[in-house]
């Protein structure tokens, strides 16, 4: 098919646009990044993803959440009157298209999603509070860089369908209990609350009327942001703002009562379980439908941010986008990578970054090959970590790659092995051997594996 074909086809890009594809050229899009066996980089190496995503599901059921997946592409509608028109997300940063009358776009973030799914499958009929947690890929079209990816992976949980302050603390010991078992210290949790709406409403106009004579002072960004998200410059890591901020309003003299009733029962249940915070009254979130509590774990040395994760409360979610009334909910998010990026950084990464082989199995011979497909898939039933070379190198090469794998024992097949029905056993630190019985293989092995 030649490029005009393509273009008609497809109704993506100028034809001019469109590559000469040329064989062996393709290299991963900038921004993303291929994930892999005994990859040297610890975020794109396999084996920390999966004991990192094992970890995550464990914590996770022994909170009793459930795993909930969404389509990784949304109506772009559903994301823009969820996280918010003005939002940095919305205006900037999201991968939408057309096709034919509808307009889609890769999911930026995953709670509008979820509330979605909630609100679709009428999950709010099944008994109690719903407790959920997810992992995945999200898009934003950002400048790649360390800690910041187009496409990046993110795990987060919601409990949706109930306003007590202890779903509020729950996740944030979820959290807490997370980062102690992978080992991560030096972690910091920022609190704050935004009141409910109207207080919100009260402090944007506030701090509107103490920023616009300093309009000229700010950057271009911030100018924008001014009219439009306004919450959004506390955020701002210009130190010039950071200066004219020092005096601003703070959101904390305007929430109300309520709110800081509230605010206090989180505050002494985080405390009661022994888990240390700092209130920072300029911590907003970047998304519109936060209110009331609000919170972010930090660590440093993971890139362009600190952030390892954040969320908070977003009760007016569900109107935005259906609902009949506000239904009340509290998540969080976090990103892999950035947790792979402090694992790295902490030195937990070296341990989880390779596969370690209870047998890797040595064939030489016609008749050892058969047999020791027999023995691999026996063992491989019996729950074992089982690896074969699938080629015809020497026993030598072969002892290499036991090596290589982290293998605890080598078993050895050859011809004459087979006639006389017993394999030599090699253990691969002491490099003792024995020959056992093929019948006994799969004992032997358990017993000294246990």
């Amino acid at each position: 098919m030649d490029r005009r074909a393509v273009a008609e086809r497809y109704r993506l890009f100028p034809i001019f646009l469109i590559p000469i594809f040329v064989k062996n050229s393709f290299q991963n899009i900038e921004g993303t990044f291929d994930i892999y066996p005994g990859a040297q980089r610890a975020t794109e190496c396999t084996e920390i993803w999966s004991y990192l995503e094992g970890i995550i599901d464990e914590m996770m059921a022994n909170y009793g959440y459930s795993e909930i997946r969404t389509p990784t592409l949304e109506h772009t509608g559903l994301i823009a009157r969820g996280v918010g028109q003005t939002t940095d997300i919305v205006s900037k940063e999201m991968f939408a298209f057309e096709r034919g009358n509808h307009s889609y776009v890769l999911r930026p973030e995953m709670t509008a999603p979820i509330m979605r799914a909630y609100l679709q499958h009428h999950l709010d009929q099944n008994p109690g509070v719903q407790r959920y947690y997810y992992i995945g890929p999200c898009f934003r079209a950002e400048r790649p860089q360390k800690g910041r990816y187009r496409q990046f992976h993110q795990f987060g949980a919601e409990v949706i369908g109930t306003d007590d302050p202890r779903a509020d603390a729950e996740v944030i010991a979820l959290m807490t209990d997370l980062y102690q078992v992978l080992g991560i210290g030096d972690t910091t949790l920022k609190i704050n609350t935004l009141g409910n709406a109207e207080a919100r409403a009260t402090y944007r106009d506030a701090l509107v009327g103490y920023l616009t004579p300093f309009a000229e002072q700010l950057t271009q960004i911030s100018r924008d942001r001014l009219s439009q998200n306004p919450l959004r410059i506390l955020d701002t890591k210009v130190e010039a703002e950071r200066v004219i901020l020092e005096n601003a309003p703070l959101i904390t003299e305007y929430i109300d009562e309520e709110s800081a009733i509230n605010y206090e029962s989180i505050k002494r249940l985080i405390s009661s379980v022994g888990i240390p915070f700092v209130e920072d009254p300029m911590l907003v979130r970047g998304l519109d439908y936060y209110s009331h509590f609000t919170f972010e774990f930090e660590v440093k040395g993971i890139g362009a941010q600190n952030a390892l994760a954040g969320g908070g409360r977003y009760d007016s979610l569900a109107p935005e986008i259906g609902a009949k009334a506000a239904i009340p909910a509290i998540g969080f998010a976090a990103g892999v990578e950035r947790l792979i990026l402090a694992m790295e950084n902490q030195d937990l990464c070296k341990e989880h970054g390779s596969v370690k082989y209870d047998v890797w199995i040595i064939a030489v011979g016609d008749m050892a090959h058969e047999k020791a497909f027999q023995v691999a898939s026996q063992m491989r039933k019996s729950h074992l970590r089982v690896g074969m070379e699938l080629g015809h190198r020497s026993m030598k090469a072969q002892l290499r790659l036991a090596n290589r794998a982290n293998s605890t024992f080598a078993i050895i097949i050859g011809d004459q092995e087979v006639k006389a029905d017993r394999a030599t056993v090699k253990d691969m630190e002491t490099g003792q051997e024995q020959e056992v019985f093929f019948s006994d293989l799969v004992e032997r092995i358990t017993k000294s594996s246990t």
